[in-house]
């Protein structure tokens, strides 16, 4: 993939870096930025932001792996974020991945977002959403779902169709 930033990409970094007293400051809200356009970050993205905010591309790329919440890979047009945490996992969480991955064909052993071949969903653990008293909860793209069964998973994913 060849990143080039779009000339409203440029103007929308140009001016977040003037919200910072020193333009390293503006890394994590320029990665946002151009996350927000694209929806993941490329590597060619990385080189471009480190050029731009006068750093080392390294800079860039330990920011990039540091937070869960940017993305390295192309993801799904619909995420469906599983929580994880102690809460979840007693009230079924694990099950309800597998249960999404059996359905997407995605294998449940592996770590990671998994993205189907169609580029149609991605399915992936999370830490926690804060909701513990109403495990297992999801979320998918910016819905938030609690009490999520086999069968309310399937008419959520539905309602993605």
């Amino acid at each position: 993939m060849n990143f080039a930033a779009t000339k409203e990409l440029e103007a929308e970094v140009d001016e977040l870096i003037t919200h910072y007293p020193v333009k390293r400051a503006a890394s994590l809200m320029v990665l946002h930025a151009i996350q927000e356009q694209f929806g993941w970050i490329s590597q060619e993205a990385v080189q471009w932001t480190a050029k731009k905010l006068e750093l080392q591309p390294i800079n860039v790329f330990e920011i990039l792996t540091f937070y869960p919440m940017l993305r390295q890979e192309p993801m799904g047009k619909y995420q469906i974020k599983v929580c994880r945490t102690l809460s979840c996992a007693l009230g079924g969480a694990y099950e309800l991945r597998e249960h999404f991955c059996k359905k997407f064909g995605l294998d449940a052993h592996k770590h990671g977002a998994q993205t189907t071949p169609d580029g149609k969903f991605t399915v992936e653990f999370v830490e926690c959403l804060a909701s513990c008293g109403t495990a297992p909860v999801m979320m998918v793209n910016d819905d938030f779902y609690e009490g999520v069964s086999h069968a309310k998973a399937d008419e959520i994913v539905g309602e993605c169709q």
